[in-house]
């Protein structure tokens, strides 16, 4: 649950900076230190005179606006799947197009999800709301559990951020309630405790946060009192990553409600509420609450934990009796679920009343099965029939019920979703996405290659079937390598009309530092051991150069925040291996990344430069550091947004600013809203997929290349 909170793009991680470091840093040994202010007059000056020539370049260019267009197209289409969220029965969805720029909340029955064209009725619609109120509301999703089912805690962020307000809405009535809770602007998370109290973390007192820039306290918040008066629960350590309430309620009405205090991104103390007060959980701190179902709390281990003579593998998945973890939380009696075996992982479940649906990756393709807890305290489970070679992910499941919903994707093949009737343990078609560009002249495939040390790391390939293997594909390398995030295959949607559909193949490579294979795929290149992830990276490009699938001059590639660092090393350690670098909402200055935005939460990832031999690896690899006068760079495209209050646009500015000053050429784009991600709306959105995919045509597809 933490690093759902916390994973940017998809993510970050911990800690605090000793003072003495901080007074030993000065800024002023670094240029371009003042584009660090996030919206300085003079940074957005800098910012605004760049985005004009990145656009005089890329927007001007004749396929620019055709790529702008089927994007656009794609990214508002009224074909879309609907993704599916169960409250209390009935289905809820959040849906965007062109006439709800900013989006509606809407609901219908769950008979009347599967019908081809289904009666929407309109929950909130976010466009007359931030007409009315004269704010540029971003949806950030619904709190529903409030036990009478009908009340929600909704928060809507300005431009993106993370930073959100959240008000009670009624689902009954359909409106905001009236001298209902509402909780300012911050970095908040909310649970409910009763239909009149909420356990809350937030900024109480301007400037009480953690380092990172996260919660410190929770505190319950009852109806009707001031939060000034609101009654404290749980403090934390300036130090940690942050304190946030967790809560589960499942079928039958039982409710886990308690507070995650995250020493580090990835260690985590949970305190369960009792009778006797908030007592701690005696797990493992690398340990995962994940989910509630007949009683029993769910639990993922990252570590291996022996208790009572057993041992558990790291990836298992765990569950206890929740009505003898709040008796007796010290002295937990787990049952395991499911332990994963060589090359397979845990891909997520989800809880309907009675059954879970759980998805694994074996060798990064997907299985889905239903587990069903016994009355001896056990489990059983069978696997569902779904496509093999695919990608599973678990949407929303009736909690009340037996559905859940289950999508399957590929590169190729369009998203399906599955209605899962967990009872029945069957799975029929609910949705399906038309096809977005022409599949049938690409083929995909899976390969290996050996990285520096030894490991085995796969990758896949999307190809022109008739692809000549002479290196003369235009070819977009892509991976994240971090935070344990698995790199799945997914339709690729928008890639594959804008790059695809004109020829070039596209990359995914399933590098360590992700989640494919479990946490010591993740913990393998963790601190001073992430050169192992470039290293993972640089093979994979070689690999595609040695079968001549590629080659230098047409191999370019793309990541976005961890990934964005990723792309930056591999443009300054091996700029010989590529012709273009997409570096996106990125981290690049890891000398002073913990001084930016919530930069503080990642050294349980990165390390820290208070730690001499950290510092030392840190600047070793740091792209900001390691851009060189003489090199023959790339060209790259470094682009963030202004709104994006978790790794912020300071990375990328500062980066192309050095750059220009060394005289080395790059294009620089910066988008005003959208939080970490590509901008604000579906138009936002489009505009940034067709910058990116006019810079790789032009520098991997024209010929002869344009300088």
């Amino acid at each position: 649950m933490i690093r759902r909170l916390l994973l940017p793009c998809l993510l970050l991680a911990l800690a605090s900076l000793a003072p003495s470091f901080l007074a030993a840093q000065s800024s002023s040994a670094d240029p371009f230190v003042w584009l660090e202010e996030l919206e300085g007059p003079k940074a957005l000056e800098w910012a605004n005179a760049e985005n004009a020539k990145t656009r005089a370049v890329l927007e001007k260019d004749p396929r620019f606006a055709g790529f702008n267009d089927d994007a656009l197209k794609i990214g508002e289409a009224k074909d879309r799947i609907p993704s599916p969220s169960i409250i209390d029965g009935r289905v809820f969805n959040f849906w965007r197009d062109q006439e709800h720029v900013r989006g509606i909340w809407r609901s219908t029955t769950l008979a009347d999800y599967m019908n081809p064209a289904p009666a929407w009725t309109t929950v909130l619609d976010l466009d007359a709301l931030a007409a009315s109120e004269g704010k540029n509301w971003i949806w950030e999703g619904a709190d529903c559990d409030s036990p009478s089912r009908h009340r929600c805690m909704v928060s809507l962020s300005e431009g993106g951020e993370d930073a959100a307000t959240v008000r009670e809405f009624d689902l009954a009535t359909g409106q905001f309630v009236a001298d209902g809770f509402v909780l300012p602007r911050s970095k908040q998370n909310v649970q409910w405790v009763s239909d009149d109290t909420l356990l809350v973390s937030r900024e109480w007192v301007p400037g009480e946060v953690t380092t990172s820039g996260y919660p410190l306290a929770s505190k319950l918040v009852a109806r009707g009192v001031p939060l000034e008066n609101a009654a404290e629960v749980s403090r934390g350590l300036v130090s940690d990553v942050g304190n946030w309430p967790f809560g589960y309620v499942d079928g039958e009405g039982h409710r886990a409600v308690g507070v995650a205090r995250a020493v580090t991104f990835f260690t985590t103390e949970y305190s369960l509420r009792t009778p006797a007060g908030l007592r701690r959980l005696e797990l493992p701190l690398k340990a995962e609450l994940t989910g509630l179902i007949r009683n029993r709390l769910l639990i993922r281990l990252a570590e291996p934990w022996t208790v009572h003579g057993t041992r558990y593998a790291e990836g298992t998945l765990l569950s206890v009796d929740l009505a003898e973890a709040t008796a007796d939380p010290a002295h937990l009696k787990p049952t395991l679920v499911y332990a994963p075996g060589p090359r397979e992982s845990f891909g997520g479940a989800a809880a309907t009343r009675d059954r879970l649906v759980l998805v694994t990756y074996e060798n990064v393709r997907g299985r889905a099965f239903i587990y069903t807890p016994e009355a001896n305290g056990g489990w059983s489970h069978r696997r569902l029939d779904l496509p093999d070679n695919s990608s599973l992910r678990i949407g929303s499941a009736d909690d009340r019920g037996s559905d859940a919903f289950l999508s399957v994707t590929s590169f190729l093949t369009p998203t399906t979703l599955m209605r899962v009737d967990a009872d029945a343990g069957t799975a029929v078609v609910a949705k399906s996405t038309p096809a977005r560009f022409d599949a049938s002249t690409h083929v995909a495939e899976q390969f290996e290659v050996t990285s520096k040390d030894g490991t085995r790391v796969p990758y896949f390939v999307v190809r022109p079937k008739e692809m000549k293997l002479d290196g003369s594909t235009p070819t977009i390398l892509s991976a994240y390598g971090g935070f344990e995030v698995a790199n799945t295959p997914s339709y690729l949607g928008t890639t594959g009309k804008l790059w695809i559909e004109h020829g070039g193949a596209y990359v995914l490579a399933n590098i360590r530092g992700g989640g494919e294979f479990g946490p010591a795929w993740h913990e393998a290149g963790l601190k001073t051991n992430r050169q192992r992830i470039y290293d993972d990276f640089t093979a994979v490009a070689k690999d595609v150069i040695a079968r001549k699938i590629s080659s230098p001059r047409r191999l370019g590639i793309w990541g976005g925040s961890n990934g964005g660092l990723l792309v930056g090393v591999a443009m300054t350690q091996h700029p010989e291996l590529y012709n273009a670098v997409d570096i996106a909402v990125p981290l690049l200055d890891m000398l002073r990344f913990e001084q930016i935005q919530a930069g503080a939460s990642w050294v349980g990832e990165y390390g820290s430069v208070s730690v001499p031999a950290e510092r030392a690896f840190l600047a070793s690899i740091s792209p900001y550091h390691n851009l060189k006068p003489g090199v023959k760079y790339p060209e790259p495209l470094v682009w963030s947004t202004t709104k994006d209050d978790r790794v912020g646009p300071q990375h990328a500015r500062k980066f192309a600013a050095k750059l220009g000053a060394m005289g080395l050429p790059y294009l620089f784009y910066e988008v005003h809203e959208g939080g970490h991600g590509s901008g604000a709306n579906a138009k936002e959105q489009a505009f940034t997929d067709a910058l990116q995919f006019t810079y790789f045509t032009r520098k991997l597809m024209d010929q002869p290349a344009i300088p």
